[in-house]
């Protein structure tokens, strides 16, 4: 805004430059001759600030275009970190994302945020998040038999499978929908200029006639701001539905529904800063306007008593050009610039630090961290597990036992246990280079296949006997569960056989059995199973190691039951999963080591030092976590530290209701190291409270790790969201802000050496740009009061800006981070971000430059022997000001590279290419400037003795830097400290200068979504029918949720286009299985409102009545139920992902088509469907849709 302003007032100087009359061009302003050649040059300085903006336009823009360019790489590098696991020629393949084609076989798992639309051909217990685009929370339950169809951007949170891809890209839903909101986006856009069109079109008397309604205002509003957000869609993130009732999912009930994410701490104090600085700056710059043109009105009017000249006028807007420039040069317009270079900069040498950045915030927020709270497995252990201790039919192992030693009936069970009741894309592989085996999967279940081939026994060979789609029922590993169960045939149709392993102390609690000497069955009660606990269990716990108990239980449907088999007469519920999974018999008890990374200590001793409490939040048992964390330093023997289990801390923290109350957890957190056998919820309180707490007056900034798909919560509700590269799931890495690429925690280390580099490097940006702040405003305004003109010109002071803004951001914003970095203590979110040692430092320089500049400018000609500058355009005297300056800032550049004290400013000087690099080149430019840029600077050239004084001068500011270093920090008050505040007072400042935007998400977007729905109802319709195709049962309709089996969406409705009520939409019918006409659900009622489905919200206190959109039917007549031809490409043709029928065009109830589609009951080769309703007739919702209802927000 400044430069434009700027650059009118250069545009009036032109003006007047060429108007002025001729009886006046001999004359300036006071009436005196002018000098010679200054008549002429009227039109240079006007030139020359034009040039000059332009200049730092370019200059800034190459900037942006450099630093935009760095993002799309990241942008591209994190694409292509998103791999998937593709069949293809019979093997498993890790293919990235963007080379999936339609006919591929995907295997999905636990975590796996699906990448295309696909048909399920095989699947355990599989439960999809569809929430992104139906809106529900509920998980899914998908099968082969019931509901097989997956979409793209949706969440694995259950089980695994294998699903045949069917459309890819933009024919994928996310691709529909992404391409439908920019088409409603543009089509928005023309509508709003054809508005405008009319209104201008439309009389004054008119408009007074047909004044805008509430609800055109309001449907007005919610498109604007729906169109706010289009810019942000992003192929790579996820649907994140929101409806205007404000349904928020499970996992972020304890969140608010405002989508806006709070600034970080460095942004939060950087926008107080502005503001506190633009006031200073603003209020100077009005002051020097008002003091110029004051003095300069009584001078005409009063003391000369003479008429206004045009010259006059002329003045009177260079005073207005020195205001503005004044505050150009005040307000730190560079800051910006500074901070996305130094993030920037940063992201991209994080990368080689196995830091994966994807919201660049993070950079700088973990400057800042106070507390890392760290998962244990693959963090801060190797995640290679092998079994070194085994406890089997009564006897502990501390190695590998040999397979004859044991009872032949039991080593058969525990290794059929093992190898089937493990994920099949787990395994174990022979080591390329002769070292050790590679596994490939789940860590602990390979430490478990490792077992079973170091007893000589090959698992391969007993997958091959049962493959995956012969296991009758698989309860996948959750959270909840702590353990994994697989149901499989006997031989013979003898019944069923159910093996579990997990977590030792959960899986024994639901043992009645257990093998004992010689392969006894025994008993195994309350009693024995504390004794095994005892004398087994916490042993191998103390040693770090992760105990899994490995059981079975078989049903018997015929023949003889052992005493510890069930007799049925039928197949039990196998849905009734906690009498499925009890009475289990013992088989072994297994010790896995997961040993501590050997750099794990020494980088937790680094954060100790850098003040950051590091916390281990994991689900292991708690003797194994304590064992861990002494081994890593994170406590230490005779510490007043807690290690506590989430049971435990539940206890502490929750009021007798079971309500968290904040007091309860402050007595809690500041002791706590060690949180075991907690479970994500746990996590997420944990984070949550200590963000929360008011404990501390600097607040805590925490950092989490996480690679589970329940971790996303904790991921995002943690000030920076750390996900593991190799082990985290696909879910887990998009809830983070950073990807550690190779999950250790040493990178965590140079993530917070990176973070609070960048804190520093602004800091020094800062200390720089305000000490040349403080020195030109102060003297312009000086000059304004004594000698009614500004020693520094405003092209000058512009060259001054740039300086300033561009290249003093690049030199200081590409400070390489050194080990000192994590010496001292974290910043915190309260501690100003202008200190005292920083202000201390940004005055003593400012007092050392007024005083050089105001001996130059009141005593500098009797020093240099030369003729004062005041009235003259070209002047030795105001140029050896402006040099003196100019050396003075550039030499308070090398001052400007220590923030926290530090004497030898030389330091590290030479390691930084960049910084040294542009002050030669500034040098240089400057040189050019006084010697050569006499017309368009307004500089007389100087001659070697000078410059030697100017270069002196500036030398000193190096040498006064080491007597400020010596002044005492202390004695300056805190208040002169700047950028500080509460958390919420600076939160609520910057949200002063956010976009225009509104707080609530149902009010910012209304009804894209609904368009969405409507216009993509073809492909829609396409997949039902897919699904048709793979479905040949279908039980218990009215309870699926998934968004291809809704029955109806609900009437969409506007009074925009219809004053005189409501006009019903079209309900789109569920293509029913049995032909029958589908009706309203067994809830919705004519007269009464529906629930909200999928991506339609009825009208706010509007009935869903009357209108259904039914399949090729005409009033009530029964739906023809053939499969067109034309979908069997969607699954067979490789080549053409997605849907292959033509558009749906809607007609109305009596068109010819629609009546002889009814009447001949042959389906619609085009898949139209049409209006039951007549009050639609005519209407094409694809060319022009109508005003639509309440809207669901969906990004892609």
């Amino acid at each position: 805004m400044t430069l434009i302003i700027l650059q009118v007032a250069a545009f009036v100087s032109l003006i007047l430059a060429f108007i002025e009359p001729e009886d006046h061009q001999e004359n300036d302003h006071r009436g005196k001759p002018k000098e010679p050649g200054q008549s002429e040059a009227g039109w240079i300085e006007g030139v020359a600030i034009l040039v000059s903006v332009v200049i730092v336009v370019l200059v800034t823009a190459f900037n942006d275009y450099t630093k935009e360019r760095q993002f799309r790489g990241l942008q591209n590098r994190i694409e292509q970190e998103h791999k998937f696991a593709v069949i293809r020629g019979g093997e498993v393949n890790q293919i990235a994302v963007s080379e999936i084609v339609v006919g591929d076989i995907c295997q999905v798992k636990y975590g796996d945020l699906l990448p295309a639309d696909g048909i399920i051909i095989q699947s355990n217990d599989l439960k999809i998040d569809e929430s992104t685009l139906t809106g529900e929370s509920d998980h899914v339950k998908k099968g082969e038999n019931t509901d097989p169809m997956l979409f793209s951007g949706t969440h694995v949170m259950e089980g695994s499978g294998k699903v045949l891809v069917s459309a890819v890209g933009v024919n994928s839903q996310a691709g529909i929908i992404l391409t439908l909101l920019g088409a409603a986006h543009t089509e928005n856009k023309e509508q709003k200029k054809k508005k405008k069109k009319k209104a201008c079109s439309v009389p004054a008397s008119e408009k007074e006639l047909s004044p805008l309604t509430e609800s055109d205002q309001n449907d007005e509003e919610a498109a604007m701001s729906g169109n706010s957000h289009m810019g942000n869609i992003t192929a790579n993130t996820h649907l994140e539905p929101a409806r205007a009732d404000s349904i928020v999912p499970a996992s972020t009930t304890h969140e608010e529904a405002n989508p806006r994410k709070e600034k970080s701490v460095l942004q939060a104090k950087l926008t107080k800063l502005a503001i506190q600085i633009g006031y200073v700056g603003s209020t100077i710059a009005v002051l020097t306007v008002i003091i110029l043109v004051v003095r300069h009105l009584i001078e005409v009017f009063v003391v000369e008593a003479r008429p206004w000249r045009s010259s006059d006028t002329q003045h009177i807007v260079n005073c207005f050009i020195i205001g503005v420039t004044v505050l150009v040069v005040a307000v730190p317009e560079g800051l910006p610039l500074a901070v996305t270079l130094s993030l920037a900069y940063s992201v991209k040498k994080m990368m080689k630090d196995n830091n994966l950045v994807r919201h660049l915030d993070a950079c700088e927020t973990m400057g800042n961290a106070t507390a890392i709270c760290s998962d244990k497995t693959g963090t801060l252990t190797t995640n290679r597990m092998t079994v070194v201790q085994s406890y089997i039919c009564g006897v502990q192992y501390k190695s590998t036992p040999r397979y004859e030693n044991l009872p032949s009936a039991v080593a058969e069970k525990i290794i059929h246990g093992i190898a089937v009741n493990s994920a099949y894309t787990s395994r174990v592989l022979p080591s390329e280079d002769g070292g050790q085996p590679k596994q490939v999967g789940n860590k602990t279940e390979c430490a478990l296949l490792g077992f079973v081939l170091d007893l000589g026994k090959d698992y391969q060979s007993v997958r091959d006997d049962v493959p995956e789609e012969m296991l009758h029922k698989v309860y996948t590993f959750n959270s909840v569960r702590k353990s994994m169960s697989t149901v499989v045939a006997l031989d013979g149709g003898r019944g069923f056989r159910v093996y579990t392993k997990g977590a030792s102390e959960i899986v024994l609690k639901k043992c009645k059995y257990l093998y004992g000497n010689g392969g006894q069955l025994e008993s195994f009660g309350s009693d024995e199973q504390d004794r095994l606990v005892r004398t087994v269990i916490e042993p191998m716990a103390s040693n770090g190691l992760r105990t899994i108990c490995v059981a079975y239980k078989d049903y018997v449907l015929s023949g003889t039951a052992k005493s510890n088999d069930v007799q049925l007469q039928e197949e039990p519920d196998w849905e009734d999963e906690d009498n499925i999974i009890r009475d289990l018999t013992c088989l072994c008890v297994v010790g896995i080591e997961d040993p501590v990374r050997a750099e794990v200590p020494e980088a937790i001793r680094k954060c100790q030092r850098a003040g950051i409490t590091v916390r281990m939040v994991t689900g292991d048992n708690v003797n194994t976590a304590r064992s861990i964390a002494l081994k890593c330093g994170i406590i230490k023997p005779g510490d007043d530290f807690l290690v506590l289990e989430g049971k435990e801390l539940n206890r502490r923290i929750r009021d007798s209701s079971g309500e968290i109350q904040q007091a309860l957890l402050d007595k809690v957190w500041p002791r706590l190291r060690v949180l075991a056998r907690s479970s994500p919820q746990d996590k997420y309180n944990l984070v949550k409270g200590i963000i929360e707490s008011k404990l501390h007056d600097n607040r805590e900034v925490v950092a989490v790790t996480g690679d589970g798909t329940n971790d996303g919560p904790a991921l995002k509700k943690a000030d920076v969201g750390f996900a593991m590269g190799i082990a985290g799931t696909d879910v887990a890495k998009e809830a983070s802000d950073i990807i550690l690429t190779d999950d250790n925690f040493t990178s965590i280390v140079k993530a917070v050496m990176w973070g609070r580099n960048v804190y520093d490097s602004i800091a020094k940006f800062l200390q720089f740009q305000l000490t040349v702040n403080t020195v030109a405003v102060i003297v312009a305004f000086t000059g304004a009061c004594a000698i009614r003109d500004s020693p520094l010109k405003a092209v000058q002071m512009l060259w001054v800006n740039l300086i300033m803004d561009t290249l003093a951001s690049l030199a200081l914003a590409t400070e390489m981070p050194t080990t000192s970095l994590l010496v001292r203590k974290p910043y915190g979110r309260t501690k100003p971000l202008i200190s005292r040692t920083m202000m201390k430092n940004i005055l003593g320089h400012a007092i050392y430059q007024l005083t050089v500049i105001f001996v130059l400018l009141f005593l500098g000609p009797e020093i240099f022997d030369i003729d004062p500058g005041m009235g003259v355009r070209l002047s030795e005297h105001f140029t050896i000001i402006f040099n003196t300056f100019v050396m003075m800032t550039l030499f308070n550049e090398v001052n400007a590279r220590k923030i926290h004290g530090e004497r030898n400013i030389f330091e590290g000087l030479l390691t930084n290419p960049i910084f040294y690099s542009i002050l030669i080149i500034t040098a240089v430019a400057q040189v050019i400037i006084v010697q050569y840029g006499s017309m368009f600077f307004q500089t007389k050239a100087l001659s070697l003795d000078q410059w030697l004084w100017c270069v002196f001068f500036g030398c000193g500011t190096l040498v006064w830097g080491q007597f400020v270093t010596t002044m005492p920090t202390k004695r300056i008050p805190k208040t002169f400290t700047w950028g500080s505040g509460p958390p919420d007072e600076m939160n609520a400042t910057a949200s002063l200068v956010e976009d225009g935007s509104s707080g609530s998400l149902s009010q910012d977007v209304k009804r894209t979504g609904q368009i969405l729905w409507i216009r993509g109802l073809t492909r829609l319709q396409t997949q039902l029918r897919v699904v048709r195709a793979f479905k040949s049962t279908l039980e218990d309709v009215e309870d699926k949720r998934s968004v291809h089996s809704v029955h109806s969406l609900h009437s969409l409705r506007s009074s925009r286009s219809h004053p005189g009520g409501t006009r019903p939409l079209s309900d789109i019918s569920f293509i029913d299985e049995d032909g029958k006409t589908p009706s309203l659900p067994s809830d919705a009622s004519p007269g009464t409102p529906k629930k909200p489905v999928v991506g339609a919200t009825a009208a706010a206190g509007r009935p869903a009545k009357e209108s259904l959109l039914r399949r090729g039917q005409h009033g009530g007549g029964a739906a023809p139920n053939h499969l067109p031809s034309e979908t069997a490409p969607l699954v067979s043709d490789r080549a053409g992902a997605g849907s292959s029928s033509p558009p749906m065009t809607p007609r109305s109830v009596g068109s010819p088509s629609s009546s002889t589609s009814s009447s001949s009951g042959a389906p619609d080769n085009n898949n139209r469907a049409s209006f039951s309703n007549p009050l639609t007739q005519g209407y094409n919702l694809l060319s022009e849709p109508p005003p639509l209802g309440k809207l669901h927000e969906t990004s892609i």
